[in-house]
């Protein structure tokens, strides 16, 4: 199993990977599927990493919606021709530049302790 700080480093990468191509306008990202697969792609990874982080890491950042990353995640990979790209959209636009701070702490907080 890999170190809780790994997946919390891939969370934060892919949050910066999203960060990239967020200042396109909404109009853009409707015309454009390889950004919709891209922010999509890198939700995923959000959600996957943050399920296999362990609970009692998780328990030390109450603030991060974890449930929540973890259901976005069961949605986007299993819905499938079901996901709506509106709520790709606003989870790329509003949440993740929420979680990032968070998860930055958490990261911060166990390299310390590994010290």
């Amino acid at each position: 199993m890999r170190d809780p700080r790994e997946r919390l480093r891939d969370m934060v990468e892919a949050i910066a990977a999203i960060e990239r191509y967020r200042d396109r306008d909404k109009d853009a990202f409707e015309k454009d599927e390889l950004l919709q697969t891209w922010f999509l792609r890198h939700l995923q990874i959000i959600g996957e990493a943050a399920r296999s982080v362990p609970e009692d890491v998780r328990a030390m950042a109450p603030d991060i919606p974890w449930p929540k990353i973890i259901g976005m995640r069961n949605v986007l990979v299993h819905g499938y021709f079901e996901i709506d790209k509106d709520v790709v959209w606003d989870a790329a636009h509003r949440d993740v530049p929420s979680l990032k701070p968070g998860i930055q702490r958490l990261l911060h907080v166990l390299d310390r302790r590994k010290r």
